[in-house]
């Protein structure tokens, strides 16, 4: 059996206001090939399909296109889970439509947790892998808010709650892998999904990773999981790594570069192939679809850096950090004509010098683009007088606010 493992598409995600459908759309046509010429069995998909909860009509296209060209290969089943970004009513909808297709999709933690355990059959219609699918696990549907309870207590509930709902899983996985066991002799692998932040993840700078629980004291290590996966499908970090030093335990990382910090890095899809329940985990590399590029310096480095560009007949999207000591004025006229006749765009220009000077001026002056609502909030508990223990009360209820409304489901009634 042979299973490719991606995750975090982000379909419909912009760049600095720039759209980013032809990547996606040379992504998903690579995808399709991929998964028939190497003969996949099983597709996983382990969360944030889509960048937001209501993705665009045109996001929406690509993602049932692909799914129709992937039906027209020998590639048995697509398991599909939410992530943090997903909304589960939208994924959920037409789910009995895409069984037709052999497309599982479990948007969300569900009622019974049989609908989360799917049983894959190969062409003959025996069992030939049990999957623990697993989606993104909100706060409220593992964890149960009580008066008076500290910080710590939720954040350990919270703990308890994922390795609950697993240990569930995993239950009902086993009892149907030894009825299986019983009437043939052959154990089929177990396979589990998930979307979640491991304790040691490594992450890129303004990649869009966003925290996921609140507070900061949720680490969720390696042993939260059952010992008995014999692999297990992660997403949401967007860099390809294990989890601790668990070879089959591994997040594939986003296909495209979410921002300029990871436009360096290698974008990976992983390959999966069960020998005896032992997992051979390879890596395909993922064309660059759209160049990504830092340049940074003064007036001329910047200069005779496009230049050299322009001569190769790069078509690279730009991100340009000013460094030199004078202002420049004029450097978006100067950078604007360096490109012309070219297919070379700029997407982004930092001033240094112009900021530095700024905030000179200014003293601790920060505009709202610099500060994200965390930030902000506590900007706002400084001018209070306040206890310790008021202040981070505060801050709890705060930040159970605002993850509220990124995990409301706009989709449901």
């Amino acid at each position: 059996m042979k299973i490719l493992h991606t995750s975090d598409w982000h379909l419909g995600r912009s760049l600095y206001g720039r759209k980013r459908y032809d990547e996606f759309e040379k992504f998903l046509g690579w995808l399709a090939q991929v998964v028939a010429e190497q003969k996949i069995d099983v597709l996983l998909v382990s969360g944030d399909i889509f960048d937001t909860s209501t993705p665009s009509n045109k996001a929406q296209r690509l993602y049932y296109e692909f799914l129709c060209k992937v039906g027209q290969t020998v590639c048995r089943h697509v398991v599909i889970v939410g992530g943090n970004h997903d909304s589960p009513t939208f994924l959920n909808a037409p789910r009995e439509l895409l069984q037709a297709l052999n497309v599982h999709v479990v948007g969300s933690k569900t009622e019974k947790i049989k609908d989360e355990v799917l049983e894959l059959r190969d062409s003959q219609g025996n069992p030939e892998a049990i999957v623990g699918a697993v989606s993104y696990l909100r706060d409220r549907d593992i964890r149960t808010s009580e008066i008076g309870e500290s910080f710590e207590d939720k954040n350990a509930k919270l703990i308890e709650g994922l390795r609950q709902h697993y240990a569930d899983v995993y239950q009902l996985a086993s009892q149907k892998r030894q009825e299986f066991f019983a009437k043939s002799g052959r154990l089929i692998p177990f396979i589990a999904t998930g979307h979640l932040f491991t304790d040691g993840g490594k992450v890129v700078k303004n990649d869009g990773v966003r925290e996921l629980y609140v507070g900061t004291l949720v680490h969720i290590k390696q042993d939260l999981f059952p010992e008995e996966i014999d692999y297990l499908a992660l997403g949401h970090l967007h860099v390809p790594q294990k989890v601790g030093s668990k070879e089959h335990f591994r997040y594939s990382g986003s296909p495209l570069p979410m921002g300029f910090n990871e436009s360096n890095q290698q974008k990976i899809v992983l390959v999966v192939e069960f020998a005896e329940n032992k997992p051979e985990v390879s890596k395909l590399k993922v064309p660059v679809f759209q160049e990504l590029m830092q340049i940074s310096g003064n007036s001329e480095q910047i200069v005779d850096e496009i230049s050299k560009l322009k001569k190769a007949g790069s078509k690279a999207w730009l991100e340009i950090e000013f460094t030199g000591k004078d202002s420049s004025k004029y450097l978006r006229g100067e950078l604007e004509k360096a490109i012309e006749d070219t297919e070379l765009e700029i997407l982004k220009i930092q001033n240094r010098a112009r900021e530095e000077k700024f905030l000179q001026q200014a003293g601790e002056v920060k505009t709202l683009k610099d500060l994200n609502v965390f930030q902000v909030f506590q900007k706002k508990l400084d001018n209070e007088d306040l206890e310790e223990q008021e202040r981070k009360e505060l801050s709890l209820c705060y930040r159970e606010i605002v993850q509220e409304i990124h995990e409301s489901d706009t989709n449901a009634e």
